[in-house]
């Protein structure tokens, strides 16, 4: 069902913009110390992933998995918050990076992208049976969001009990309209020049044959590198069929796990209008919509030296239910 947040703005942080930028400004002094594990895939390839601690088999402890966006990592302010949180209530985090996100370039030409799933299921798959005894539950931020609903629809017999979807670009192409407008731009630059770097490292490694340099250097939009490179080297016809391939916004009724959608009506990465336009809703979701909160923002609080992270009050206790 389609819910009203309950998320109530900084009143010094109204705008989308400053909620936006405000909660990577804070967060970016933040450590927290992690443990790298290597999962090695069945293509050749390899993720790396993020631990809050080592566990043995015998762990009985919930299990939180983090995803996260478009070309971010574990030190991601949103996923530092998150993973702090989890182990601040006494669970175990495990971030897994999309390829080629954890600082090391992945060995293949095949990048990740928001509709594929194959990693998410072998790394599921990875963790149920390395740590058979321990509950499990998954959150999923921006880009990294779309990822986990495409996969809650097409696994439905998945290991989790429960699943959170945080400023999902549910459907890609307007979500691309939308961030190539006004400020939202600057953001858009932001994440194509990141693109653009690591498609140079994966042809100056040979990974990649067929990328124009002059090309790529003339981008400017996401849906133009989409075009160029997303598209043609995870086999897709061009930037249009992997947008509705890839969008998960009308797979949602095919969800059978339990899970929180939370999304802000003045997000600027995202077209509301379109991620919301959904008729029907399955009954173990809840779709919260709340007027503020910027694009995984949310920050509350009455004193600016002392901002609150809502997200990170309101992702755990809506786990605690099923765990």
């Amino acid at each position: 069902m389609f819910t009203k947040s309950s998320f109530s703005p900084a009143w010094w942080l109204r705008n989308p913009h400053c909620q936006t930028i405000a909660a990577k400004f804070f967060r970016r002094n933040q450590t927290l110390h992690t443990t790298t594990e290597t999962l090695e895939l069945p293509d050749g390839d390899f993720v790396d992933l993020a631990w809050t601690e080592k566990v043995t088999a015998e762990c009985s402890r919930p299990i939180i998995a983090v995803l996260h966006g478009l070309e971010g990592s574990k030190n991601s302010h949103y996923a530092k918050g998150m993973l702090a949180a989890i182990k601040a209530q006494g669970w175990v985090g495990v971030l897994m990076h999309f390829r080629g996100c954890s600082g090391r370039p992945n060995r293949m030409a095949k990048s990740y992208h928001s509709g594929q799933t194959c990693d998410v299921d072998y790394f599921s798959q990875y963790i149920a049976q390395s740590y058979p005894k321990a509950k499990k539950a998954i959150v999923g931020f921006s880009l990294g969001g779309n990822v986990l609903t495409k996969y809650l629809a097409e696994q439905k017999q998945n290991i989790y009990q429960a699943a959170c979807v945080i400023c999902a670009p549910l459907d890609l192409s307007s979500c691309c309209d939308r961030i190539n407008q006004g400020f939202s731009r600057v953001y858009q630059k932001y994440l194509v020049d990141m693109l653009r770097d690591s498609t140079v490292e994966k042809i100056d490694a040979n990974l990649l044959s067929n990328i124009d340099r002059n090309h790529l250097n003339n981008i400017r939009s996401i849906r133009a590198f989409d075009e160029l490179v997303t598209a043609p080297i995870n086999g897709f016809r061009d930037a249009t069929d992997y947008y509705q391939q890839a969008s998960a916004r009308d797979l949602l009724n095919q969800i059978t796990t339990p899970c929180l959608i939370i999304h802000a009506t003045d997000d600027p990465f995202l077209c509301h209008k379109n991620t919301t336009n959904i008729t029907l809703l399955p009954e173990k979701m809840t779709f919260e919509v709340s007027d503020r909160g910027g694009h995984v923002g949310f920050i509350s609080g009455k004193n600016p030296f002392r901002p609150k992270y809502w997200l990170e009050q309101r992702i755990p206790e809506f786990f605690t239910r099923y765990l």
